[in-house]
């Protein structure tokens, strides 16, 4: 099998500045330098070079500068900031210079990552959501009929990794929903996603591979004693700087055979309607009635150690590198580079 160069287009938490007022969850999404290391390990693991090309804009510089291929296939982890096709800055650029790339393509990340968009989507694909609508303005928080009765839950229409959650986010009355849109709509320029607050249990899904992708051990969610929000959301930089403390958690219910199969299904469902490639993690909550509800697909998750993978590594007995070989493995065999029973042996 011969080598490949594999580029990894990535930001870290130092890749652009901040600015005074900016929220202190803005660059929450981007990986620390421990994800890359393992990722590098993963690659040389399966025979492979690793070569750092760095953030969208770097790899554009690169782009204009060469005259050849920079490298055989990419790996992208990048999410890029601002608007809801920052996902799809790194993918754009490498299907313009005809490299191929891991990971889902710039449709599937764009629409994925715009929660009404991808949530109307998937109702339409006969995935259950929870009512909602979104609201722009003040004016339109103040005026428009909700979705469902209070409590509703409050968000940025287009962010990821909880980012702009806290425990003000569940709201029980109009009031505190103008409060909740101003503050999104002001800090993260974009409206908020009103949705209703779905009561129960919280699961995370993993799925890699493709046709169909492989469904790894379901993981359950703590939840924030006094509101019902993911510990995980209230646990970040946001939590942290509004002075939160430390906060109670609850894990609610019971994960069956039967609920991680349900599970399973609706997320590869979910996968395919989105025509995401080779990796995803997926949330859902349970309604009153013990159903799951679709909260939302993330087609570009996090590796960094405390995430999903690291912890199903964890899980697994293998190592964040040996794990991450696999989503390699997977656009790797999907794209024609490698066969799966090669890959198999250099994994």
């Amino acid at each position: 099998m011969p080598e490949l160069r594999i580029g990894l287009i990535y930001e870290t938490f130092e890749t652009y500045p901040t600015n005074s007022g900016d929220p202190v969850d803005l660059h929450v999404e981007f990986e620390p330098e421990s994800t890359l290391a393992a990722l590098e390990a993963a690659i040389l693991l399966l025979g492979h070079q690793p070569i750092r090309l760095g953030s969208p804009w770097a790899l554009l510089e690169a782009l204009a500068r060469a005259d050849s291929p920079l490298v055989d296939v990419a790996f992208n982890l990048a999410e890029g900031f601002g608007g809801r096709n920052r996902e799809a800055w790194a993918p754009v650029l490498l299907e313009m210079a005809g490299i191929p790339t891991i990971g889902s393509d710039a449709l599937s990340l764009s629409l994925s990552l715009d929660k009404a968009w991808a949530n109307r989507w998937l109702a339409a694909g006969g995935i259950p959501i929870a009512r909602q609508t979104t609201l722009a303005s003040v004016a339109e928080a103040k005026q428009r009929a909700m979705p469902a009765p209070f409590p509703l839950f409050v968000k940025p229409r287009w962010e990821g990794t909880a980012k702009g959650i806290r425990r003000s986010s569940r709201v029980l009355s109009r009031e505190a929903l103008v409060v909740e849109v101003d503050r999104i709509v002001t800090a993260y320029a974009q409206p908020a996603l009103v949705e209703a607050f779905v009561p129960g249990a919280e699961y995370t899904v993993t799925l890699i591979g493709n046709d169909p992708p492989k469904v790894l051990p379901v993981l359950q969610r703590a939840l924030e004693s006094t509101t019902g929000i993911g510990l995980h959301a209230l646990e970040g930089p946001l939590a942290m700087a509004s002075g939160e403390g430390a906060l109670d958690h609850t894990i609610p219910g019971q994960l069956d055979a039967e609920l991680e199969r349900r599970l399973g299904d609706l997320s590869c469902r979910v996968f395919e309607l989105l025509e995401c490639r080779d990796f995803a993690r997926l949330d859902f909550r349970l309604d009153a009635s013990g159903d799951p509800v679709f909260l939302e697909i993330n087609p570009l998750p996090t590796f960094a150690s405390d995430g999903s993978f690291g912890i199903l590594a964890e899980l697994e007995g293998c190592s964040l590198s040996e794990m991450l070989g696999r989503c390699v493995s997977a656009g790797l065999v999907r794209l024609g580079l490698v066969s799966g029973e090669a890959q198999e042996r250099n994994a």
